[in-house]
């Protein structure tokens, strides 16, 4: 008996941490894959985004989620590659977390998040923190603050 409570306790602490509807207000499946720079190893994306939430909240992340979920990762750095200071520095970016979990029918389990990256530059006084969803996929856009790697 002890046993099945305990199994029950867990089940009941996984599910219970999965939103039944996503919050996620810019994924767009009909998205076309954008390019790869070979040189930069990175996306090649040529818009500014205009809202300021884009990358910058998690109902409003990069959704880079254009190849096979094994690619996630890869394709964040594609994005971050693309990406530069305000006046063209280069930046620097680490993975720091995962948050938000949501609920997506591209993943066996029925679940994604979204990973963090504090993103810093040489002169910048506090690190940036932008939300990158690997699961689905959306336009891809320079967030305001940053410019497009040349």
């Amino acid at each position: 008996m002890k046993k099945i409570l305990i199994s029950i306790s867990i089940i009941l602490m996984l599910t219970s941490c999965i939103s039944t509807k996503s919050t996620i207000q810019n994924i767009d499946d009909a998205t076309p894959t954008p390019e790869i720079n070979q040189a930069l190893g990175s996306f090649v994306v040529t818009k500014i985004a205009k809202d300021k939430k884009y990358g910058y909240n998690p109902d409003y992340p990069v959704n880079v989620g254009f190849t096979s979920i094994d690619e996630g990762l890869n394709n964040q750095i594609r994005f971050l590659n693309a990406l530069a200071g305000p006046n063209g520095e280069k930046i620097k970016f680490e993975k720091k977390d995962a948050c938000c979990p949501f609920p997506t029918k591209k993943t066996d389990m029925g679940a994604g998040t979204i990973d963090i990256f504090e993103i810093s530059w040489t002169g910048l006084p506090k690190p940036i923190l932008l939300y990158i969803n690997r699961f689905e996929k959306g336009e891809l856009m320079i967030p305001l603050g940053f410019s497009i790697r040349k």
